[in-house]
């Protein structure tokens, strides 16, 4: 079922919740979670909205959430605040007995939407063609559950922007070429810090079935899809030369979903929680401009008011999919859950769930 399936099947936010006050919203909500009590998870992605991320039960990045969720065995009703393929991993690494699910089925993911089962076995049958049996397939979490499952039937593993980099190595001692799902900034950025040129990088388009790359077949070694994360790819060369020319000695870092020429020239890339925690150690006064979500900048800003914090593009704008989670479609959901009709579900069958978790085992078995 696509996501405008479930959509359709779920019905829209009732009429009633859009009058409801912030405060009545509130008290619900509160209200809610004190009946519930550990019955009830909710976790938060680190670019919901504060009005959202203020109930959370816990905060992180998706596969740590969802690997919180799994080892919650008391929560009953799982309320993600995240995106559609976060809820989907949380509701394979959980038991039967528990239930997912998204406040708003809106909520989707630009990236993930890019590669879809689909492509991704018509783009299998021609790379075999060309490559024979030398490739292993990998792809980032952020991605349906399918791409995970059909990574795990042909032996490759899932990889986070944590451990990107040693899931890569460890690919390589599989086979002599990578398939890199859905981010290919991401496994550029990531290939590249490995040592391998990026003249031995290919990428696959999915729109058109082509393999775009100049090279010698022989020397490709990673091929990348053509998917990006649309929020980071507004973070621009530009926008570091203007900073460059304007404020010199303030610190550029920027997540490894940005563009390999905006990594290139930062000061320092990494994921969310890197970012997180490099603002938290760093001296009083140190300057930033960070280069990630915009909810998770605003915070940060909030949260760290030592610091001198901005965003790399101060045009920038929060995930839309992600700002589908909002107060009157989690207390929606919540109330359904009391009801006992439970809207807005996400269920992952279990073929596709343990084919899955073989991608994921093979990423949480690395030392």
């Amino acid at each position: 079922m696509s996501i405008m399936d479930a959509v359709k099947a779920e019905g829209m936010l009732p009429e009633r919740y859009k009058s409801l006050t912030v405060s009545e919203m509130k008290e619900r909500i509160r209200h809610i979670k004190a009946t519930l009590g550990t019955k009830l998870f909710i976790p938060g992605h680190h670019y919901q909205k504060n009005e959202v991320i203020q109930f959370a039960d816990a905060t992180g990045d998706s596969l740590q959430l969802a690997q919180i969720c799994a080892a919650n065995e008391q929560a009953e009703h799982i309320v993600f605040c995240g995106v559609h393929f976060m809820a989907e991993t949380a509701d394979i690494l959980t038991t039967e007995n528990q239930k997912v699910y998204l406040p708003d089925m809106r909520a989707g993911c630009s990236m993930a939407d890019m590669a879809d089962i689909f492509q991704t076995e018509r783009a299998w049958v021609e790379l075999e063609k060309r490559f024979g049996d030398t490739i292993i397939p990998l792809t980032y979490v952020n991605s349906t559950a399918a791409i995970k499952a059909f990574v795990g039937r042909h032996g490759g593993a899932t990889v986070t922007s944590s451990n990107a980099a040693e899931i890569v190595e460890w690919a390589f001692t599989q086979k002599k070429r990578i398939l890199f799902l859905p981010d290919q900034h991401l496994g550029r950025n990531t290939a590249y810090s490995l040592g391998v040129p990026l003249d031995h990088m290919a990428v696959w388009n999915p729109i058109t079935d082509v393999l775009e790359y100049d090279g010698v077949d022989e020397k490709c070694q990673v091929i990348l899809w053509k998917g990006h994360c649309s929020v980071h790819e507004n973070f621009t060369v530009a926008n570091i030369e203007s900073l460059r020319r304007t404020e010199p000695d303030r610190k550029i870092i920027v997540h490894p979903e940005c563009s390999y020429e905006v990594v290139s020239l930062s000061d320092d890339n990494g994921s969310t929680k890197y970012i997180i925690d490099q603002i938290q150690s760093a001296a009083p006064g140190t300057k930033w401009a960070i280069g990630t979500e915009m909810n998770l900048v605003n915070r940060l800003i909030e949260n760290h008011p030592e610091q001198d914090i901005i965003s790399l593009n101060p045009l920038m704008c929060p995930c839309l999919t992600m700002n589908r989670i909002d107060l009157p479609h989690l207390l929606w959901c919540l109330e359904s859950i009391v009801e006992g009709a439970g809207h807005n579900m996400i269920t992952v069958d279990d073929e596709t769930s343990e084919e899955a978790i073989a991608a994921l085992d093979r990423m949480l078995q690395r030392p």
